[in-house]
């Protein structure tokens, strides 16, 4: 487990932040960007979902940033984990990507807010504020692709296990037999699939699939 504790030498109580991210680059970035802030301290790092848990636990920070990919257990199982024990903590994701249904259920985890992590110096420190503030805070990217989508009809638990089984290159007969269905079931489903994702076909229902954030690759 990665720490690093610092103390705030200015009179105010500085917000105090937890970096969760599983590249060394990044977490070194980020505290470096909040060290130079006279409102913000770092109080801890961390590598993993399982190591954020811990660290908030001991540290109780203002502010955590949490990665969303990470292995093991990654940032939005985290989230429900810490909000499981503590509601009122203010969590900041960071993705790579800037998919709508990821983010959604990281919103429905109990997040505070998500950037995307190329917008990080121009975004990170206002949003850390605002969700210290008790607000919200969005990357415009992601916000848009939320309102382009906000009156899409949701992907059911099924057509994500498709997705999943396509991606891995699973025939229709194969993921029929893996899910306990028909193979006409399976076209029935990935008809509608297709139809829900504006796709024909599914090698583009993978591509969107990972675009939006329903699966992982």
């Amino acid at each position: 487990m990665a720490v690093l504790v610092m103390t705030g030498t200015n009179s105010a109580a500085p917000i105090r932040v937890l970096i969760v991210d599983d590249h060394p680059i990044v977490r070194e970035g980020i505290a470096a960007l909040i060290e130079r802030q006279a409102d913000m301290v770092t109080v801890g790092e961390a590598s993993s979902g399982e190591e954020a848990i811990a660290c908030y636990a001991a540290f109780l920070p203002d502010v955590t940033l949490m990665d969303v990919q990470m292995p093991g257990t990654g940032g939005i199982a985290a989230v429900e984990a810490i909000r499981s024990g503590s509601a009122d903590a203010a969590i900041l994701m960071l993705t790579t990507y800037p998919g709508d249904a990821q983010a959604v259920r990281a919103i429905q985890a109990g997040a505070a807010g998500y950037l995307l992590k190329n917008s990080i110096r121009k975004e990170l420190l206002d949003a850390i504020r605002s969700v210290h503030a008790g607000r919200r805070a969005v990357s415009p990217d992601i916000a848009h692709a939320l309102a382009v989508h906000a009156l899409d009809e949701r992907l059911s638990e099924r057509e994500v296990a498709i997705l999943r089984l396509i991606a891995d290159g699973h025939a229709n007969k194969q993921i029929a037999w893996r899910l306990g269905v028909s193979t006409d079931t399976i076209k029935a489903n990935l008809k509608q699939l297709f139809a829900k994702l504006g796709v024909d076909d599914r090698t583009h229902a993978v591509t969107v699939a990972v675009r939006r954030g329903f699966i992982d690759r």
